[in-house]
């Protein structure tokens, strides 16, 4: 039996997601229990298998050949340079990596000329606040980012932002978007190769569901 085409998935809600949209696209049908402590499973197929991994490593796995490919928020690509075809933008993950500070200072924030910035988004905090004139001291957290100017440790943060209910149970508010997120479809060079057949159907499917989903975006905007 042939090895499954492996697919990278960052754990969590854009795991969800993509399995859903897997779903959608009659592409394979994964159960993830919802408190499962397993990292792998395989479509009953046996043709597809998904693992779970934190979503910073989905394109490490994908370019050192550990998955065919995998789904990676457009934040994680753009933060670091990684050697992957990037075939389509997905309909999903939507979110968006904006500066954000305290209740009453965000729209100031860039006018000072010197700020203590928290984030997980090291190159791409610097190089926006660069872009603004801003000189800054960036400290990378891995999480709770929130919390970084109540304790004194930062004047401001950049993270991702879906509703904004994190930053407003947490005194904060958004001062400026850096980048527009969602998913993304990764693939390792050489599966296009190795892989050429399930890579094709994978394509195809998605591509189809897009647009079917698109089409129906479309006919209820204008009914």
């Amino acid at each position: 039996m042939s090895t499954p085409f492996t697919i990278a998935l960052p754990a969590g809600r854009l795991a969800r997601e993509s399995v859903d949209f897997f779903r959608r696209c009659t592409l394979a049908d994964f159960d993830i229990p919802e408190k499962s402590r397993e990292l792998i499973f395989t479509d009953p197929s046996g043709e597809f298998r998904v693992i779970l991994v934190r979503s910073q490593d989905v394109p490490v796995y994908v370019a050192q050949g550990g998955a065919d490919a995998g789904i990676a928020g457009r934040d994680v690509l753009a933060e670091r340079g990684y050697d992957l075809a990037i075939p389509l933008q997905l309909n999903f993950g939507y979110c968006r990596l904006s500066l954000a500070a305290p209740l009453g200072t965000a729209k100031d924030i860039l006018k000072t000329p010197h700020i203590r910035v928290a984030t997980k988004y090291p190159r791409l905090t610097q190089d926006y606040l660069f872009q603004k004139g801003v000189s800054c001291e960036v400290i990378k957290l891995h999480g709770s980012i929130e919390i970084a100017p109540l304790l004194g440790l930062a004047d401001c943060v950049t993270d991702l932002v879906s509703t904004g209910s994190t930053l407003a149970a947490n005194g904060m508010e958004e001062g400026g978007v850096i980048l527009e997120s969602s998913a993304m479809l990764v693939v390792n060079r050489s599966a296009f190769a190795l892989e050429t057949d399930k890579l094709n159907l994978l394509l195809d499917k998605f591509q189809a569901a897009l647009a079917a989903e698109a089409d129906t975006r479309a006919a209820q905007t204008s009914a």
